[in-house]
This record gives C-alpha cells, structure tokens and sequence, in this order.
C-alpha cells in the first residue's frame, strides 16, 4: 500500500497582485530556487504587457491561461498486448499545470530576446487564441479527437 497521498500546501498570494495563480506561475518560472528572479521576469512580463495593450496585465494572464488549459488529453494504455492512445478528460490542477508548462516551453523554446520580453509576447498571443502554446493545445485536442474510436477503453482504467 502506497499510504495517503500529501497534502495541498496553501500557497500565500504574490505581493503585487495578491493572486495565488500568479504565484503558482512564478514557482513555474523559478529555476534552482531564484524566486526573487523568476518574479522580476514575471512582473516585468505583465509591465510590459500593460504597456502594449493598456489593460490590466492580470486580466490578460487569466485569459491566456484559460486558453491553454486543455479539456482532453490523450494517455498510452496497453490492451490485449497492443498499446492505445486514449482519450481522457483532464482534472482540476493538472489543466493549471499543463497550461503553465506548455507556455513557458513556449517561451524557453525562442531565442535572442530577454525572458520577460518573450513571455509578454507568447502571454499576448495565447490570450488572442494564438501562439506556440496555443498550437501545443490544439495538437493535444486533435491527437485526442483523432483516437476517440478508443474512448470505450477509458472505462476499464485508472
């Protein structure tokens, strides 16, 4: 037996916004536990994104997250000795999660410009429904709707 699964620790929400989503996307961005860098490149990203698009930066963050955030994904799974890419609807954290992941991927990926810069820029994009993490969640939902003949599979799992 495995014990119980951890906690959920409460996150305190980011001294400028006082979201607890802007500090989970900093704890994304953080690398070797700079917190203090990873937050001037994300309130840095929302200056810049305020200055482009004159609207509240948290507003466009908010639109762009729920953007990329995915309703299906697609999980191996092996039947009958053969292994199938099934359908599954995504849950709660996990889509917060994938979003995050996908953007700044998205962002790691470019070259040539300051972090900020290019998160504002993919920020921007993913809320107008556009962009590399957009294009990652519509590849997810097509490989997902290409396999749905195997969705009877997904009653038989986890």
């Amino acid at each position: 037996m495995r014990g119980r699964p951890a906690q959920k620790r409460k996150l305190t929400p980011d001294p400028k916004y006082a979201s607890t989503l802007v500090t989970k996307f900093i704890n994304y961005v953080m690398k070797e536990g700079k917190k203090v860098v990873a937050q001037k490149v994300v309130y840095r990203a929302f200056e810049i994104i305020e200055e482009k698009l004159k609207k509240p930066p948290l507003d466009v963050f908010d639109e762009a997250v729920k953007n990329v955030m995915p309703l299906l994904e697609v999980r191996g799974r092996r039947i009958g000795g053969a292994n199938y890419q099934i359908p599954f609807p995504v849950r709660g954290d996990r889509k917060y999660a994938l979003a995050f992941r996908w953007i700044l991927n998205a962002v790691r990926t470019k070259k040539g410009r300051p972090t900020a810069q290019k998160l504002a820029d993919e920020l921007i994009g993913a809320s107008n429904k556009e962009g590399d993490a957009m294009k990652k969640r519509n590849d997810v939902h097509k490989m997902a709707e290409a396999n749905r003949a195997f969705a009877h599979f997904a009653r038989f799992s986890r």
